[in-house]
């Protein structure tokens, strides 16, 4: 019996190592990097998370840090948070809500109404969860994509005129096992149906996707211009994604995660080389993981499916002349 547990157990630390180098793989963010003093960043879900990880090292680089978030208790805790540990005084919140077009359009006016200008914007924000928006998009749909597709377009502008902006974009592993339903997307306005936690991880997976392929086919029409853009995995992290799971999925997963997942920091580094690492612009529209490029599965490439992508999201946004 002995021999057997010791077995056992020599496996299962294998099995530890082994993930620990491969799915769990950290890594850090080196190399020359760009300054950041007077340069300004967006940070959806900055308040929190990968996100507040990110606008604290950019606070700290001296960067204009805007928390671009839903909950306005959090994120003025979280500005008050950074300038305490940074040191920076230039850390505000403006209220955003992906979930709300209008939201996104009033949050987009104010800021182009300060006159400031915009050096880089993370797309940071996202979530696992069923239901619909204020849109009667699914939910996973409307703030992971949408939310975000639209307010890229609505600052892009400002982002070239600053001569050299970039886009970062969160997306995640789950990407491969996406997929895309053009006709069912038009008809039922979401990325897949049902209150059960597969299904709406589904859909997760879904919108993971169109990060990469909103990546793809942003930097096709950003040819020309100084500004990059980037999507990213940042690794299998702690975060508040899976807060509107179930009870006993929370039971299931907490224990996983505190031995396994990336802490927040750990999981901002490829968000943070993809902002920062100087030399990346001819890898505009490709996928980083662990600070690196990484070649992404053919869903993730196909230029044609990330065309159409774009031109339904337009249509759905409000921004093309037909809708």
């Amino acid at each position: 019996m002995l021999l057997y547990a010791l077995v056992a157990l020599a496996v299962l630390l294998g099995l530890y190592v082994l993930l620990v180098q491969t799915l769990f793989k950290g890594s850090k963010c080196k190399g020359k990097l760009m300054a950041m003093a007077g340069k300004t960043v967006i940070i959806t879900g900055g308040n929190t998370g990968i996100g507040k990880a990110t606008a604290l090292h950019l606070a700290g680089l001296g960067a204009r840090v805007v928390l671009a978030c839903r909950n306005q208790e959090k994120a003025r805790e979280a500005a008050r948070h950074i300038q305490q540990v940074t040191g920076s005084t230039d850390v505000v919140y403006m209220q955003l809500d992906l979930g709300s077009l209008r939201s996104v359009r009033s949050f987009a006016e104010s800021f182009l109404q300060t006159g400031k200008n915009l050096d880089l914007l993370i797309n940071n924000a996202g979530l696992v969860a069923h239901g619909r928006t204020e849109d009667g998009f699914g939910i996973e749909l409307g703030v992971n994509h949408l939310g975000h597709f639209l307010l890229t377009n609505l600052l892009l502008e400002r982002l070239q005129e600053g001569g050299g902006g970039r886009v970062v974009t969160l997306s995640s592993i789950a990407y491969r096992w996406g997929h895309i339903d053009f006709e069912a997307l038009l008809e039922r306005k979401d990325l897949g149906t049902g209150r059960f936690s597969w299904q709406f991880f589904h859909a997760y997976c879904n919108s993971k996707l169109c990060n990469v392929l909103f990546t793809l086919h942003l930097a096709k029409r950003l040819q020309g211009s100084k500004v990059t853009c980037y999507s990213v995995h940042p690794g299998v992290v702690r975060t508040e994604l899976s807060r509107y799971v179930g009870l006993w999925q929370k039971v299931f997963i907490e224990p996983i995660a505190r031995l396994l997942f990336l802490d927040p920091e750990t999981g901002a580094q490829t968000t943070l080389h993809c902002a920062l690492q100087e030399g990346i612009e001819p890898y505009s529209g490709r996928h980083f993981s662990c600070c690196a490029v990484e070649d992404v599965t053919t869903r993730g490439r196909d230029h044609a499916v990330a065309q159409r992508l774009w031109e339904v999201s337009e249509q759905l946004c409000g921004l093309s002349p037909s809708a």
